[in-house]
């Protein structure tokens, strides 16, 4: 019965899809060949509508179909008129959904970091694209020492992205340990933390950079399953077990307005210090939600 529950699932996500892919597709076909940054900004407006229209339809029946058993807690100062970063740890694809059940329209239209290769996925990956999303390569390690300027296209995709930031109000997601958590993951990093992987500091760094001033604030997110593997299959069908949502807002430190992670390494070493001292809290908290 769980597995039917799954099937009616995808399908309400397909038509979803479909419905709002088609005048998706037309307004990113009208951007294409508009000239100018201020008219494409109209048009990118017009997208941000049906993007919204569409993750609150999945949201409705999720919620109705659905009924996943969830504890929200969410800061209520939250505007969709302000710009905001979202940092979380990453358990799995659901984390997506749920993230936007807590903040949907409290803040504005969601960016995430991408994977490029996503942006092959039919309807999604061209939406994600005129939607303007960064994406990024995600090389190794040896790829990395081997050609140290591979790192430079990522900074690039982010640097974009926060220039075309300033002019709209734009929450941009990051989960910060560029992979979803599993055990296996975590041994092979030798990960200091019992329920997370190591955090990556240098695009949140880039982001705050960036964006400076605009920024409102960070809202540092923690996810908890009581399930050990969540998966996403599993939540469309009904099968997942209680999800607790929790996120804090907390100021941007003076400090990190302007610095240079790349460039300045007394400013990296503080801000690695910052962000493992919010993973260690993150890692406590998710030891006492059990």
């Amino acid at each position: 019965m769980s597995s039917l529950k799954g099937i009616v699932s995808l399908l309400l996500l397909t038509f979803n899809t479909l419905f709002w892919g088609i005048p998706l597709i037309f307004l990113t076909l009208v951007k294409l060949i508009t000239p100018g940054r201020r008219l494409r900004l109209g048009i990118l407006k017009g997208l941000n509508a049906i993007a919204l229209n569409w993750i609150g339809f999945n949201l409705w029946w999720m919620r109705h179909w659905l009924k996943p058993k969830l504890s929200l807690d969410v800061p209520e100062t939250l505007s969709p008129q302000q710009w905001w970063l979202v940092i979380s740890n990453h358990r799995s694809w659901t984390d997506i959904f749920v993230l936007q059940m807590a903040l949907h329209r409290r803040i504005p239209m969601p960016r995430f970091f991408l994977k490029r290769q996503l942006i092959w996925v039919p309807i999604v990956g061209l939406a994600w694209w005129a939607l303007e999303f960064p994406f990024m390569r995600r090389y190794s390690r040896e790829q990395l020492e081997r050609n140290p300027r591979l790192a430079e296209r990522d900074r690039a995709s982010t640097a974009l992205m926060c220039e075309r930031a300033q002019q709209i109000p734009v929450a941009i997601y990051n989960f910060v340990e560029g992979t979803r958590f599993t055990e296996s993951k975590r041994a092979a990093q030798q990960s200091p933390y019992r329920h997370l992987l190591r955090p990556k500091a240098g695009g949140t760094a880039q982001v705050i950079s960036l964006l400076g001033q605009r920024l409102s604030g960070i809202l540092d997110v923690t996810l908890s399953y009581a399930s050990p593997s969540p998966n996403f299959w599993d939540f469309l069908c009904g099968r997942e077990k209680s999800i607790s949502l929790e996120a804090r807002q907390l100021t941007v430190p003076e400090w990190m307005v302007d610095g240079d992670y790349h460039q300045d390494s007394h400013f990296k070493e503080r801000f690695q210090a910052w962000l493992n001292e919010l993973w260690q809290h993150k890692d406590r908290r998710l030891d006492a939600i059990g």
